[in-house]
């Protein structure tokens, strides 16, 4: 975070909890670290009044049929099978950040948040216009979704130490060099300062 970070209004933002589902927490280092720090994040903006978003990956029957063979969801069907079904426990989000009633929730089919969803739609009919992105996984959900985000005209806030990638390299570089072009990189700790 820089002096010049914006302050932000929680009457109009949102937390969006990314990928956080069962079946991908479990593929981090340390994934008890990381859902303790996301119930954190979410417990401070739930505190001031902002509204919390849930994406997950999971597909139904016809999304399966829909997938193109030559489309990157492809690979990911042929080696998982049906395990994204959208009815599998490993596509619920962890119990440790769950929604709660009045948060949004929805089920994408892409890698970002908007593409498959009617996120956008929700976000404005509650006046968001501030997003803080955190997810699994930091080069999937969030560089898509910090990208669409910014040409949307959303404010947009990544969460760093919220969000994890498999290679903590990539998740290193993208925080610091490719993010700050788009979005306000920030902590947990620079969140409560900026919401106080």
């Amino acid at each position: 975070m820089t002096d010049a970070t914006p302050a932000i209004d929680p009457r109009h933002t949102a937390l969006l909890v990314m990928d956080y589902q069962n079946a991908l927490i479990g593929r981090l280092a340390d994934p008890d670290a990381l859902l303790a720090r996301m119930a954190n994040a979410i417990a401070l903006v739930r505190r001031h009044g902002g509204q919390i978003g849930y994406v997950r990956v999971a597909f139904d029957d016809e999304d399966f049929e829909a997938v193109p063979a030559h489309g990157r969801f492809a690979d990911l069907v042929a080696r998982t099978g049906r395990a994204f079904h959208s009815d599998s426990p490993a596509t619920a989000v962890h119990d440790h950040v769950a929604p709660e009633p009045g948060d949004i929730t929805v089920r994408k089919t892409r890698v970002g948040a908007f593409s498959t969803t009617d996120l956008d739609e929700q976000l404005r009919k509650r006046d968001i216009e501030t997003l803080i992105l955190a997810g699994i996984s930091t080069s999937g959900v969030v560089l898509s979704t910090v990208r669409d985000a910014a040409d949307r005209d959303y404010r947009v806030f990544v969460l760093a130490d919220a969000s994890a990638d498999p290679d903590p390299e990539v998740h290193e570089f993208l925080t610091r060099k490719i993010f700050p072009a788009q979005a306000h990189v920030l902590t947990i700790a620079d969140l409560s300062a900026l919401l106080s």
